[in-house]
């Protein structure tokens, strides 16, 4: 099941969101994901 999740970011966030997803070829929801999972990794290091 999925879950749509709704965030308030500012400018420049944004702007960096989509720069990220733009060079990596896919969506604002795949570079969110991916960081989690980044974050979750290192914290389990």
């Amino acid at each position: 099941m999925d879950t749509m999740l709704r965030v308030r970011v500012d400018k420049t966030t944004l702007d960096k969101l989509d720069d990220s997803a733009k060079e990596l070829n896919t969506s604002r929801s795949e570079v969110i994901r991916k960081g989690i999972h980044k974050i979750h990794d290192d914290l389990k290091k």
